[in-house]
């Protein structure tokens, strides 16, 4: 699991061009949403889904399991590892 998170945090990263945010500045259980958080929004969400569906062959079939999934890197990893296709 611990590879899983390290492996999203930096596809994140990328993928959403964070670079004013190093690896080291938000951990597994930091909030995505928010002022306390990484301050992401809904257009973010959607390229972590795509992100999500590439990688790891994951189609979001109940987009109101979203507000879950997406609290931190650790709820998408454990979305990602019970749900990744093999």
């Amino acid at each position: 699991m611990e590879q899983l998170i390290n492996d999203l945090k930096l596809q994140i990263k990328e993928a959403l061009h964070l670079e004013e945010l190093s690896l080291e500045d938000f951990d597994e259980n930091t909030p995505l949403f928010g002022e306390d958080g990484i301050g992401l929004d809904s257009i973010d969400i959607l390229e972590i889904v795509v992100l999500m569906e590439k990688e790891y062959g994951i189609r979001m079939s109940k987009p109101k399991e979203g507000k879950a999934i997406f609290q931190s890197i650790k709820t998408i990893a454990e979305y990602v590892q019970e749900n990744r296709k093999k």
